[in-house]
């Protein structure tokens, strides 16, 4: 297989965490998907707008300068971006922030540490890998 016709779609990862944000790229990059990593809202949006074919975004909740929740805001309002599918990951979700996130319409939520099996199957159902030509 050659690696243009095995890589998948472009995800980008935010997380204000750098060795979480590696290590989850690296898990996804050997499933064939393309990474792209950002340690605050500021910078996503920069990738966002550096890398247009962008297919999903996965963010943390929590971050210093800027929440996952305000990311999703900004993307639900700029119009071409207002419907690309958001999973968010967190260590500790409230209420209010999962009523949040249905209003945003989030994929899907994941608790920290990130249980990688269920976040490939999730990413497989969303992005199937496409069949192999006979």
């Amino acid at each position: 297989m050659t690696p243009s016709s095995s890589r998948r779609q472009q995800i980008l990862l935010v997380d204000d965490e750098e060795d979480a944000l590696i290590e989850l790229a690296e898990s996804l990059e050997n499933e064939g998907f393309v990474c792209f990593t950002a340690t605050s809202v500021t910078f996503a949006l920069q990738e966002l707008t550096l890398n247009p074919d962008i297919a999903l975004v996965i963010t943390d909740l929590r971050m210093p300068e800027e929440s996952g929740i305000s990311l999703i805001k900004r993307l639900r309002e700029h119009t071409s971006r207002s419907h690309l599918p958001v999973i968010v990951m967190s260590g500790h979700a409230e209420m209010d922030d999962v009523s949040d996130m249905l209003r945003l319409q989030v994929l899907d939520l994941f608790r920290k540490p990130i249980y990688l099996v269920r976040l490939i199957d999730t990413l497989n159902s969303l992005f199937p890998l496409p069949k192999p030509r006979l």
